[in-house]
């Protein structure tokens, strides 16, 4: 279904700006979680900064809705109703952009929270380190991946999301039983978590390049092999 999403997207002007917005939020949600990332583990924002932040996750909102909207000004039409689902499609992957816009513009306030400052020299704080480099490798990976619909590449992706989901569980209960004080506690386990949200959003985006629609946020080992097969088959 996501290969035909994308050549409705090439095939006239309206829905192509469907596309060149939804491309723009993936732009942007990655812009945010890197800069999110770097207030998280280099200290607490300057006031310019968390601004520049809070626009930029104010550019995605607007982008989300405006994609909505044009979506159902384009179902309403006389004769595209048979679209409707690729419209449900990316009315989900749109959302699932979004809310990793709020997820990085949380973890840019967890010193606002009551965090502490992260533990030097610390396995669990190295552990989140490597979290945050992998969520933000699959975060630039996500475009090229979703505009050349690469069932392949986003089936490799979603198992390292998978991966970054089950070891953040682990971490948090690791973290909440440490040596750690309430601040650093806290600032540990909201990272994680959020981290962790990140990386589920993602992995719901690459769902919808080899899912069926009614599948799409739902990962499935033996149907994920399958979806990946007949599209490599289909090339």
């Amino acid at each position: 279904m996501f290969r035909e999403l994308l050549s409705l997207f090439k095939s006239d002007d309206a829905v192509a700006r469907m596309g060149d917005d939804f491309a723009d939020m993936l732009a942007r949600v990655r812009e945010l979680t890197l800069q999110a990332g770097k207030h998280y583990f280099e200290g607490q924002p300057t006031a310019d900064e968390r601004t520049a932040l809070i626009r930029k996750d104010v550019k995605v909102n607007k982008l989300e809705r405006r994609i909505r909207k044009q979506v159902i000004a384009h179902l309403a039409l006389d004769g595209a109703g048979n679209r409707a689902p690729y419209g449900l499609l990316l009315m989900t992957l749109v959302k699932d952009a979004e809310r990793i816009g709020d997820y990085a513009k949380n973890l840019s306030e967890v010193y606002d929270e009551g965090g502490g400052p992260l533990p030097e020299a610390d396995k669990n704080a190295e552990e989140l380190q490597e979290l945050r480099r992998i969520v933000e490798m699959i975060l630039a990976d996500l475009n090229d991946v979703f505009v050349a619909s690469d069932g392949e590449k986003a089936a490799e992706l979603m198992r390292v999301g998978r991966d970054v989901v089950e070891r953040a569980d682990r971490l948090v209960t690791r973290i909440a039983r440490g040596p750690y004080d309430a601040a650093t506690t806290t600032t540990l386990i909201l990272g994680t978590r959020y981290y962790k949200r990140i990386a589920a959003h993602v992995m719901n985006i690459l769902s919808g390049i080899v899912m069926p629609l009614h599948k799409v946020d739902y990962y499935d080992e033996d149907l994920l092999t399958q979806m990946v097969e007949k599209a490599s088959g289909e090339e």
